[in-house]
């Protein structure tokens, strides 16, 4: 059985393609697909569907996935309603298990991200025959090289940049362009260097809104110039708080974050730049639309290993691409330790050699 959790991202149709196409190459195995993550199996009736060579045929062009997903609730943390109103959650794991037992299901193959791979883990720890397959356009995994549709929300996200200079320039303004990024600057960081922009916040390096400033009063000679800011929606001043909102939506365990760069507007204005300021907020674009080529060849790469690690029965690992190879990780290093920006690294470096501000 295949599934996809956690935020959409591109390629995650190519990686379900990749696993049935291998598949069926074996007489014996059929795949089958769970609808919203595990939701499938434990919602009554079970929805699940038969996945063949026909039902895959294409895919590896679709962004989006076949099988939906969700990043709310899981079977560890089933969301209930109360007698009051309230909502709980519930622990169904063992109730899923015995259910995918009754189903007939071998194996199962979970495709998603840092919580994603955390319910892989627990699966697997209570018997579960489980494969990982890492997901995230934040590229947050410490243990792959890259996670496929990092390379296309950074290709859009630059798309973005080389449109927003051109009305910038036009209009001496100074536009800021706020990417996802909750806890990980990459998708900000790769951006801002393949755009050209001038400012790049990230959550890993806290700024001061007084370099940022000094920043945008060198890009214009009295009042003619343009400055192109990135920040990650994590991003946050010197002993500030991230921007955002506690959603209220039922089995949703994370603030929602939003509204940094409007902020950070306002904190310009009040530092006293004087001049034109416009924010544009990417969004979900980052997470839409057809991969490009380097996430469909990853993609279908991990899709055809992790059925190979079913074949060969090695359970409790996620696949993980480490140049040049398709190798194996434990689930348990796998969820370990987050894939963080190191200030001193070489990529800050790089984008301060060509005067970048990082804020700092």
């Amino acid at each position: 059985m295949v599934l996809t959790g956690g935020g959409d991202c591109p390629g995650l149709n190519a990686v379900i393609r990749g696993i049935v196409k291998r598949a069926s190459q074996e007489k014996d195995w059929e795949v089958v697909g769970c609808i919203e993550s595990f939701n499938g199996v434990l919602r009554e009736p079970t929805e699940i569907e038969i996945l063949d060579e026909k039902r895959v045929e294409g895919l590896q062009i679709q962004g989006g996935t076949i099988l939906g997903t969700t990043n709310k609730g899981g079977p560890f943390a089933w969301p209930i309603k109360n007698a009051d109103g309230s909502w709980s959650t519930v622990d169904r794991s063992d109730e899923m298990l015995r259910k995918l037992q009754y189903l007939g299901i071998d194996a199962v193959i979970n495709i998603g991200g840092d919580g994603s791979q955390r319910i892989s883990l627990g699966l697997f720890n209570k018997g579960l025959n489980i494969v990982g397959v890492p997901k995230t356009i934040d590229n947050d995994l410490s243990m792959t090289d890259y996670t496929f549709g990092f390379q296309t929300a950074v290709q859009i996200c630059t798309d973005a940049i080389d449109k927003l200079v051109t009305t910038a320039a036009s209009h001496n303004r100074v536009f800021i362009m706020e990417v996802m990024g909750r806890d990980a600057g990459w998708i900000a960081l790769h951006s801002a260097i393949a755009g050209g922009a001038d400012v790049c916040l990230i959550p890993e390096i806290p700024y001061d809104i007084n370099k940022v400033k000094a920043k945008i009063e060198q890009r214009y000679n009295k009042r003619r110039g343009y400055c192109i800011i990135v920040v990650a929606e994590g991003a946050m001043p010197k002993g500030g708080t991230v921007t955002g909102t506690e959603t209220g939506e039922v089995g949703y365990q994370h603030v929602k974050l939003g509204g940094v760069g409007e902020q950070l507007a306002a904190d310009l204005k009040e530092a006293g730049v004087e001049h034109d300021i416009r924010c544009t907020i990417l969004g979900h674009l980052q997470r839409g639309g057809t991969p490009i080529a380097f996430d469909r060849v990853l993609a279908t790469e991990f899709g055809v290993r992790a059925m190979e690690f079913v074949l060969e029965g090695r359970f409790g690992q996620m696949v993980a691409y480490h140049h040049p190879d398709i190798v194996g990780v434990s689930l348990e290093e796998a969820v370990r330790t987050p894939h963080f920006i190191d200030p001193n690294e070489r990529l800050v470096h790089t984008a301060k050699g060509v005067g970048i501000e990082m804020g700092n």
